[in-house]
């Protein structure tokens, strides 16, 4: 399986980058499990939990609050206008 290059930021700073497995995402259309090879797409996120699998297997938590997930090429960008790890 391929791996994801992921970062997620909030509107003043990085919260998170690395490489993942998985990332799970709440959209205004409900939720959402990405992967590797993922068709490209752009979502408007929803108040909620964004989850991502790292390539080790660790669990990283995100609360994320408004903005966009974007998908292209195994890459993912979170935008969010606040968003903290829990």
């Amino acid at each position: 399986m391929a791996s994801l290059n992921v970062s997620v930021v909030s509107a003043d700073r990085e919260v998170w980058t690395g490489t993942a497995s998985q990332v799970v995402a709440k959209t205004v259309e409900g939720e959402i499990g990405i992967l590797g090879g993922h068709e490209p797409l752009l979502a408007l996120l929803a108040q909620g939990e964004v989850r991502v699998t790292t390539a080790s297997g660790e669990k990283v938590a995100v609360d994320a609050e408004g903005g966009f997930l974007s998908v292209d090429h195994d890459t993912i960008t979170i935008v969010a206008g606040q968003a903290t790890v829990v």
